[in-house]
């Protein structure tokens, strides 16, 4: 029996004990080394993390959207976890470029306990992110996240498995663990388009149109950004374009053995002056971000 009035009274109380986590979150990168290597530019390795932070970011939300939503209770925790994968590769990413160059980080108001990964996530607006628009676009159909998974998440996986010999430890130690998170994630994606492929005459019409839909933005995952540019010169990042050959092969096996036609629709063009890398995005990021960021925006000072 308890003292209390209420069963709920408890949750008040300011013992952190109580809670599974505490109530604070410590610093991602506490105990971690975070002095930039020899030949390492600070702000050309935080402008790259936020690139590969914010690709994470946007998608885990969108695949997030899923929860509740996907075909079967199976498929809706599958999608969830593979959205906190990379959810939590996205805050050691944000908080790597806040660490790597303080001044990528919002200003928030006196007092504001937000961390700066957090300040990351929910204080910039759509044109200061730096994603790729491949994964912003809407959920569409389920063949549609399908086919934005499977081409997602085997460009990630041959990126972080170069990325495991950065000269930047922070980015080599978050690559490692990742590898084996978008491993599965890619294998799920792959598994689910042969199911479909290969199922009925609908889901099979169903994974073509989602191919369709996403593949015009794909080609956007190998343009090498004069930030890309740097960071595979200064040893810490990767030139995506060094990634189509390997990707490409992956791609044609599934395709192939799915009885699946590569899509011929052509590539989307930039917008305006830049693409995704750009701080360029489509409207469906704006939408987005409104209802992500809604809540800490409301509250800056406040704590949870």
């Amino acid at each position: 029996m308890t003292d209390h009035t209420s069963a709920y009274d408890g949750l008040l109380g300011d013992d952190s004990a109580q809670w599974a986590f505490g109530q604070d979150f410590e610093d991602p990168l506490a105990g971690v080394d975070t002095t930039l290597a020899a030949g390492v530019d600070g702000a050309a390795l935080a402008a790259y993390c936020l690139m590969l932070g914010d690709d994470a970011l946007v998608h885990s939300h969108r695949l997030s959207q899923w929860a509740s939503n996907a075909p079967d209770l199976e498929e809706d925790i599958a999608l969830a976890n593979i959205a906190l994968d990379l959810l939590g590769q996205a805050r050691l990413l944000l908080a790597r470029a806040a660490a790597a160059d303080p001044s990528v980080v919002p200003a928030l108001p006196a007092g504001s306990p937000v961390p700066p990964e957090d300040a990351l996530a929910f204080f910039r607006d759509d044109a200061d992110f730096r994603n790729v628009r491949l994964v912003e676009g809407e959920n569409g159909d389920f063949a549609v996240t399908t086919a934005r998974l499977l081409l997602f998440s085997t460009h990630r996986l041959a990126l972080l498995k170069r990325l495991r010999d950065s000269v930047d430890p922070v980015l080599a130690a978050i690559a490692a663990k990742g590898v084996k998170e978008v491993a599965y994630h890619r294998d799920h994606a792959a598994r689910w388009c042969l199911t479909l492929a290969r199922g009925t005459e609908e889901s099979r019409r169903r994974m073509r149109a989602g191919l369709d839909v996403v593949w015009p933005l794909h080609h956007e995952l190998f343009r090498t950004h004069p930030v890309e540019a740097t960071a595979a010169e200064q040893g810490f990042g990767v030139d995506p374009a060094g990634l189509a050959a390997d990707v490409d092969v992956l791609l044609e096996q599934v395709l192939s053995v799915g009885g699946l036609d590569r899509p011929t629709v052509p590539p989307t063009g930039p917008l305006g002056r830049g693409a995704g890398r750009d701080g360029r995005h489509t409207e469906a990021l704006g939408r987005m971000l409104a209802e992500m960021q809604v809540v800490a925006r409301a509250h800056p000072t406040g704590r949870w």
